[in-house]
């Protein structure tokens, strides 16, 4: 009996001492991961230069240019997405070039396509013609930039100068109406992994023919986490739009990988709250900055 009372003490010490070391492997773990979230922190803050806050970026509904943006910051995207509508899918495409002239103010300039297919429930019902959407040209500038608390606001302006479908080319004027969208972003960095944002502003339609303009507030949320030590992270937006008595949400989980130093990729996945009009879609951003440095 003594011999199988000390086992089992021999038994209990084993167990602890196995747990001490575990959570000591793991305490060196996150002592590492918070190193190497520290110096990518520092490797976008830390440069000389007016303040940056480094804030993941929302991949559907994007930013013009970071929040904080310096001088000489310049970036491409190619976007390509599948929208499940009810009677028709509708495939999207788009180049974007972003750069900043000066310190903190981003420009953009964006070619969004739309090419529409009738699906299998439609069969010969009316479908949408193809066509450049527009041309859109934005600009942002970020008014507060705070390193100590983590955080940056910015106003900005986007233009879209809509345009017809290409079976119209020639048969009538080229641009069909204006959308004006003012808006404002805030950002924080909780830590430093989670990351949230807001964008909101109107989007007023003003359509050539009939001359009637539309207004519909758009209200984005985002939270995001970022992977530890790399600029990988996963997140959910919420495109929230409300317009007269409707109001209509799309839940976009997303994730953003780093392929090489200045060419990442992100995922997103479109969840309509109500399948009034849509039905799940799918959005793939390509996105390249050229001269980025470690």
């Amino acid at each position: 009996m003594q011999f199988l009372h000390s086992y089992k003490w021999a038994i209990l010490f084993c167990f602890v001492l196995t747990r001490l070391q575990l959570y000591g492997q793991i305490d060196k773990e996150y002592n590492f991961d918070r190193i190497a979230d520290s110096i990518y922190i520092s490797e976008t803050e830390e440069i000389k230069g007016r303040d940056k806050v480094l804030h993941a970026e929302p991949l559907y509904i994007d930013l013009i240019r970071d929040l904080g943006a310096r001088k000489g910051e310049k970036e491409w995207n190619v976007g390509f997405g599948l929208i499940d509508n009810q009677q028709y899918d509708s495939y999207e495409t788009l180049v974007e070039y972003e750069w900043a002239p000066i310190d903190r103010l981003g420009l953009e300039i964006e070619l969004p396509f739309t090419f529409y297919y009738a699906n299998k429930e439609n069969g010969t019902g009316d479908v949408p013609s193809s066509k450049l959407n527009g041309l859109k040209l934005a600009a942002q500038w970020s008014f507060f930039v705070s390193e100590k608390m983590s955080t940056s606001m910015a106003i900005g302006y986007l233009h879209e100068f809509e345009l017809i479908p290409f079976s119209n080319y020639g048969k009538e004027r080229l641009f069909s109406g204006n959308i004006y969208n003012p808006f404002f972003v805030a950002a924080k960095r909780w830590g430093q992994n989670w990351h949230t944002l807001l964008y909101t502003g109107p989007q007023i339609e003003q359509h050539f023919g009939s001359e009637s303009m539309h207004t519909n507030w758009q209200i984005n949320s985002n939270v995001h986490y970022m992977i530890p030590g790399t600029r990988n992270f996963i997140g959910v937006e919420l495109n929230k739009e409300f317009q007269a008595q409707d109001f209509d949400m799309t839940i976009r989980p997303q994730m953003r990988l780093g392929i090489s130093d200045n060419l990442l990729i992100g995922i997103v996945v479109g969840i309509p709250v109500k399948r009034e009009k849509e039905r799940f879609s799918s959005f793939l951003r390509v996105i390249y900055e050229p001269g980025h440095k470690k």
